[in-house]
């Protein structure tokens, strides 16, 4: 019977999904890596995974959650699962009343419509396992909420709501469903933020410094070790004491 331990990335591509492939791996996981944008890098770390841990497999998976069917699409690629980490997202800074109904849309399916339809149809290949894992990468404004980040807010809460009310259906069945809720994390997503406000957000951070990938990636390890194996339903804040 094979030991091999196949887990699921979706979001590869960013610097959080790269820091928890290059973790996973290290660990003896082989890799489904997900992407929609950034092919090239996911490419490249596929390439230095490759090279570092050929014992393992390591396949690039490419799905834009913004069209209908996509989940479907990407479940019919994916074999013997017992890890799915849901790191894929993106941003949007906008004010309510310049949110439009496509934005919302948009967000929706790229966030919660589309994880959770792929995290449905994989759920025989999770429930294989004596124990298996689901781990969303979820967000401090899906805990507290931010202004001019109002629909990212609502479908990062979306996803905490999710992992609750999941966590208790899937249990019979050995999945552990559980989230990260990052605070300020180094990634190129805060590259576009001024200085001037990144300063004034370290000041309000108790540990005042950002957080890094490699800390989630830290964090998604435990998650999946069987160390954390009677954690279900939670939403572990790594926030440097921002949101408490």
């Amino acid at each position: 019977m094979s030991t091999e331990r196949r887990a699921l990335v979706l979001g590869a591509s960013g610097g959080i999904g790269e820091a928890i492939c290059t973790k996973l791996a290290s660990e003896g996981w082989s890799l489904y890596m997900h992407y929609n944008h950034g092919e090239k890098k996911v490419k490249m770390l596929q390439d230095k995974l490759i090279k570092k841990y050929p014992e393992s497999m390591f396949k690039c998976m490419h799905c834009n959650f913004e069209e209908l069917g996509a989940a479907e699409t990407l479940a019919d690629q994916i074999k013997g699962i017992q890890a799915i980490i849901v790191a894929n997202g993106q941003s949007m800074m906008k004010l309510l009343t310049e949110t439009s109904e496509a934005d919302m849309e948009s967000l929706w399916r790229v966030h919660v419509q589309g994880p959770i339809r792929l995290i449905s149809l994989l759920s025989g290949d999770l429930r294989s396992f004596t124990a298996s894992y689901v781990v969303f990468i979820g967000s401090i404004w899906g805990n507290t909420g931010a202004a001019g980040e109002v629909l990212y807010s609502a479908v990062k809460g979306a996803q905490h709501a999710f992992v609750k009310a999941y966590a208790k259906e899937a249990a019979y069945g050995g999945v552990r469903v559980n989230a990260i809720a990052p605070g300020w994390i180094e990634t190129r997503m805060n590259e576009e933020i001024p200085d001037a406000e990144r300063e004034l957000v370290m000041q309000e951070i108790p540990l005042m410094v950002p957080g890094h990938p490699e800390q989630v990636a830290d964090f998604v390890s435990f998650l999946t070790s069987g160390k954390a194996d009677y954690m279900t339903g939670e939403v572990l804040k790594l926030n440097g004491g921002w949101y408490i």
